[in-house]
């Protein structure tokens, strides 16, 4: 594209945006409290911002645990070359330690947030300058600036980010960009100019350009091609036909707005029940302005007159409790407060916290699994991209014939543990039938089912040449 037909396709895909927009702001205003003097609608109940910011912390712990490894690399075929594992193991230590020395963690919790709130997180893997401690910089981009076209895959793979940045910021960014000599002002050094920035998808991989606009004009920035891209635009869940994702906040909005407007009530008659409305006679002796209502004070009254006496309240607010705890149940459990929580009771048996973990797994499969193709995956393959170029990683294709991903965060453990839980019964199955049925059972090739089930490390196997040394047949019986 060129630059001109960059800043047009900005601008078309700014307008698609536009519907969205206002959904969002009232998402972010009533769980997000708004940056001071930017206004918004005052928050009363906090059961939404709790749960939106607890979801987001355990999306992180379940998904990509800090300090923890939750993704493997290993052979599509262990048979085929036994060196490869330590290979790809070796890799996948490079990987995580890097992860660990970036800001991974902190940006990732940001991106989250957007993803509960607004349905759509962008983050932005780049190259970090050489000196720091990690070759990854991570980016949590707002989503006010990303504007996202979904492509024919139905993967978002173009993605414009629209920037304000000062002259020095360009030149900090774009240090080989020719720019316009009008750009610095003396008298306004922080004025802001628009940048955009695009990746969209090319022959040999994805194509990068930035561009200013200057009165209408686009002047090219820098321009570029990437192996893998540096933006992983990810979504909660989509309807059919839009781009934009559509979180949890969005759809327990309706309670969220009546929860706060409840509460607000509740406030404002609860000043009512504390101070009271009071009512005096129009007697000439009583003047409202100068009432104090504090102890020891003498309130004048007219002859005959009641003087001041309490307003009796016309209505009862008690119901009002009755629809804040519907409301607030509603909105804990469209935000999964009550699944991804701690146990509430600390006598659970082992089968109960695996049968919780189970029904989180199911109602998080789908969110998951679009979140292991539109974010996980594409964030290993663009790390190990970023690695590969510094030559610190050998030249790895995670193409699904040489090496795949093998997924060990807590989430992706729940089916592992399934799966091994299924296995060791169809085990003791065959060993209550007997020998006989015993000899069919290849237990090495059992064991590192379980092993690659369970996400077990590559060094605690041996190699398979020893492991497929005939045993002796008492050795070899199950139980």
């Amino acid at each position: 594209m060129t630059p001109e037909e960059i800043l047009a396709r900005a601008e078309r895909a700014l307008e698609r945006r536009r519907p969205w927009e206002g959904v969002w702001r009232d998402c972010y205003e009533h769980v997000l409290a708004s940056t001071p003097g930017t206004g918004g609608p005052a928050l009363h109940d906090g059961t939404a911002a709790d749960a939106a910011e607890n979801l987001a912390a355990s999306l992180l712990a379940e998904l990509t645990p800090p300090w923890s490894r939750w993704f493997g690399l290993a052979p599509v075929d262990e048979a085929a070359d036994p060196a490869l594992a330590a290979v790809l193991e070796r890799a996948a230590e490079v990987l995580q330690g890097h992860l660990d020395r970036s800001n991974f963690a902190q940006e990732m919790h940001q991106a989250f947030l957007d993803l509960v709130v607004a349905g759509t997180g962008v983050v932005l893997v780049e190259e970090a300058p050489p000196g720091e401690a990690s070759a990854l910089r991570f980016t949590a981009v707002p989503l006010r600036e990303a504007v996202l076209e979904e492509g024919a895959s139905g993967r978002l793979d173009t993605i414009f980010r629209l920037l304000r940045m000062t002259a020095d910021g360009i030149i900090g960014r774009y240090p080989s960009a020719v720019l316009p000599p009008d750009l610095f002002r003396a008298d306004d050094p922080e004025a802001a100019q628009r940048v955009i920035e695009v990746v969209w998808p090319g022959r040999g991989g994805p194509r990068y350009a930035a561009v200013l606009e200057r009165d209408g004009r686009a002047l090219p920035l820098a321009e570029g091609r990437f192996e893998e891209c540096p933006f992983l635009a990810f979504r909660w869940m989509k309807v059919p036909g839009e781009t934009y994702g559509r979180g949890p906040v969005m759809k327990a909005l309706p309670d969220i707005r009546t929860a706060n407007k409840v509460v607000e009530l509740v406030l404002k008659n609860a000043s009512i029940a504390a101070t009271g409305i009071w009512q005096a006679d129009d007697d000439g002796v009583l003047n409202p302005a100068t009432v104090r209502l504090e102890p020891g004070s003498i309130i004048p009254k007219a002859v005959g007159s009641s003087g001041l006496t309490p307003l009796k309240a016309a209505g009862s607010f008690d119901v009002s409790q009755l629809v804040l705890s519907d409301m607030r149940e509603r909105i804990r459990a469209a935000l999964l407060a009550d699944r991804l929580s701690a146990p509430q009771r600390a006598s659970m048996t082992a089968t109960e916290v695996l049968e919780r973990s189970g029904e989180t797994a199911r109602l998080l499969g789908a969110t998951y699994g679009r979140l292991q193709a539109e974010l996980l995956t594409p964030l290993v393959a663009r790390c190990l991209s970023i690695l590969r170029r510094r030559g610190e990683v050998p030249p790895i294709l995670l193409d699904g014939q040489e090496a795949r991903i093998a997924y060990q965060s807590p989430l992706a453990r729940v089916q592992g543990r399934a799966d091994a839980a299924n296995t060791m019964l169809f085990l003791q199955a065959v060993a209550a039938l007997g020998p006989a049925a015993s000899a069919v059972v290849d237990l090495p090739a059992a064991a590192r089912h379980l092993a690659r089930t369970l996400s077990a490390p590559a060094a605690i196997l041996a190699p398979p040449a020893i492991a497929a040394t005939p045993a002796p047949l008492e050795e070899q019986r199950i139980g």
